[in-house]
């Protein structure tokens, strides 16, 4: 069974780019695979499914392509896209999936994750990410015209990164104890997440027995894919060219 897991692509209109790249990866990598996993912060913002701007409806399509080809797809909410509804995984043909979630890969439990609850360190941010996941806070942020949750989304990517700008790197990277907490609490002893943009695998000891973190990749400069097959489970990345068109 071949496996492919990808996260943080921060979709978005102003970067066509990284549009392309992912959908040359859906024609190209994802086309023959079994399975496909989005860990969180696929769009750089989500406002409701009832967004039908012409970057979403393309993705939609690809993403129903792929599946009604037989690819099971699925998809975890990030802090980017947390309002991602039934609605759009009905659509595309994608089960939601808690975070976190555990599945068996390759024989072995693995803890699916985004990676925003790790980091604990960052006390602001887990402020606003309880609110953020409230559905009363939810409801009330759907309720508005899409104009109006359009400026919200704006507003909060802002203050987003004005507030990153003035943290410490180690902050808003995962604390290493809520990683082995978790693995722990749900009897695993491998974790896969995005989040940080830190794309790395990482060993670690859980009560005297070897484990690992996979951390997912940003796409950027380069798109980032964690492929499992009954052989290997590699981390790898390709070049993402802005002046090429990587759709064909």
């Amino acid at each position: 069974m071949r496996c492919l897991f990808i996260s943080d692509l921060h979709l978005e209109e102003e970067r066509p780019a990284i549009s392309r790249a992912f959908f040359h990866f859906l024609k190209h990598d994802a086309a023959n695979a079994d399975a496909l996993y989005i860990l969180g912060d696929f769009f750089e913002s989500w406002i409701g499914d009832d967004d039908s701007s012409p970057l979403i409806s393309n993705v939609k399509q690809a993403l129903k392509t792929l599946s009604d080809r037989g690819c099971a797809l699925y998809f975890m909410h990030g802090n980017r896209d947390f309002l991602v509804g039934q609605d759009f995984c009905d659509n595309v043909g994608a089960t939601l999936l808690s975070d976190p979630t555990i599945i068996e890969l390759d024989g072995e439990a693995t803890l699916l994750m985004h990676g925003d609850s790790l980091c604990t360190g960052d006390a602001e941010y887990m402020q606003f990410r309880e609110m953020a996941r409230s559905p009363a806070w939810q409801q009330q942020v759907l309720s508005k015209s899409l104009n109006e949750r359009r400026a919200l989304a704006k507003q909060l990517r802002m203050a987003s990164s004005e507030a990153n700008s003035n943290k410490a790197e180690d902050i808003m990277d995962v604390t290493p104890a809520e990683v082995l907490e978790q693995l722990r609490q749900h009897n695993c002893h491998r974790l896969i997440h995005g989040h940080t943009h830190r794309p790395a695998r990482h060993a670690l000891a859980l009560d005297g027995k070897p484990g690992e973190r996979i951390v997912l990749g940003d796409w950027d400069q380069r798109g980032w894919v964690l492929e499992s097959t009954p052989d290997k489970l590699e981390l790898r990345h390709f070049p993402i060219d802005a002046n090429s068109d990587q759709t064909a």
